[in-house]
């Protein structure tokens, strides 16, 4: 029963979330529907599994900044409490220091400064985080974004006393994210992906929690274009998962994943 409740409330949370990155009034905005596959581990088991990811992703641009939003639904085939069916998601709103003050803000190649205001929540772990920061934005040739965000990492859950994962001490976040579409001949790709760094910490009984190391490129060829004609909507590639110190443990992911998208 408790477990079910968390589901649900965890539930509620993300449609909450989904409405609110979708709620400015956008002058652009994308929706995608991902699928992956491969061996990930467990990091507390330090077993691996084949993995089947679904995301829906959802970013759009408003009068003031941007909205970035993603659930990924998890599920390993096992039964050792880790991706067992787990949800989890990321919201980052930005206010645009350039939009609100219609100046330019930077020199060179950045671009703009904004305030970013992260969420991040794991279902199953029942952990909620809060990334409060700025986003530098580069202007850098032949991507089409190009962002590094600076960020706190404060953890909101309430531990181990509601079933979840242990709370633990508060860090920062720095993390590279990226997007760049290119032809070959007249094949096109989209190259995708972020790198980020979390600082290691200490968790509510006081054991060290490692800081870790995450970078998901993601390498896609443009198949709707080459096999219908319709470009921009379909691809599929290779995401590359390195992750050191995967979720503050000494057990890392090292691995190549099967990467479908399908853009609305």
């Amino acid at each position: 029963m408790q477990r079910n409740a968390q589901l649900n409330s965890f539930t509620q949370s993300l449609i909450a979330l989904a409405v609110l990155a979708g709620a400015p009034i956008g002058a652009a905005a994308q929706m995608e529907f991902h699928y992956q596959y491969g061996e990930l581990t467990n990091p507390f088991a330090g077993t691996d599994h084949a993995t089947h990811i679904l995301t829906f992703q959802h970013a759009s641009a408003w009068s003031l900044g941007e909205s970035f939003f993603f659930i990924d639904l998890l599920d390993d085939g096992g039964a050792d409490g880790f991706n067992d069916v787990e949800f989890y998601g990321e919201w980052y709103p930005t206010l645009s220091l350039g939009r609100l003050t219609n100046r330019t803000v930077g020199g060179g190649p950045l671009r703009d400064i904004a305030f970013v205001g992260g969420i991040n929540v794991d279902g199953d772990a029942n952990v909620f985080k809060w990334l409060p920061g700025a986003r530098l934005s580069w202007d850098i040739p032949g991507f089409v974004f190009f962002n590094t965000d600076i960020t706190a990492f404060i953890d909101a859950s309430s531990g181990v006393e509601s079933g979840g994962a242990p709370r633990t001490d508060d860090s920062f976040m720095v993390d590279v994210n990226w997007g760049a579409a290119f032809d070959l001949g007249s094949q096109s790709f989209w190259f995708t992906g972020h790198a980020e760094y979390i600082g290691g910490t200490t968790t509510e009984f006081g054991a060290p929690q490692e800081g870790w190391i995450l970078a998901q490129p993601q390498l896609g060829w443009d198949i709707g274009k080459t096999v219908t004609g319709s470009a921009n909507q379909l691809f599929v590639g290779v995401e590359y998962q390195y992750w050191r110190n995967k979720l503050g443990t000494q057990n890392h992911d090292n691995v190549p994943q099967l990467w479908v998208m399908w853009r609305l």
